[in-house]
């Protein structure tokens, strides 16, 4: 089932955008697994940026809730 939503949102997406990234996970298991999945489309190298650029934002998001805890 996953799959065919992350199947029909590439669909989507390949339409308008030269690349993109999609990642999803399902509510945690009772032993708190959860299922991570990925896709992309597009070029790897372009994947890459998006995914770096994503982690810098998170980090700084991270960063900002940090500083107001603190003060």
């Amino acid at each position: 089932m996953e799959k065919d939503v992350h199947k029909q949102i590439r669909k989507l997406l390949a339409k308008d955008y030269a690349g993109f990234v999609l990642v999803t996970c399902k509510n945690p298991l009772p032993d708190g697994k959860m299922q991570v999945e990925m896709t992309y489309d597009g070029d790897p190298i372009l994947a890459s940026y998006l995914l770096e650029g994503a982690q810098g934002y998170l980090d700084e998001e991270e960063k900002d809730i940090g500083l107001e805890l603190l003060s």
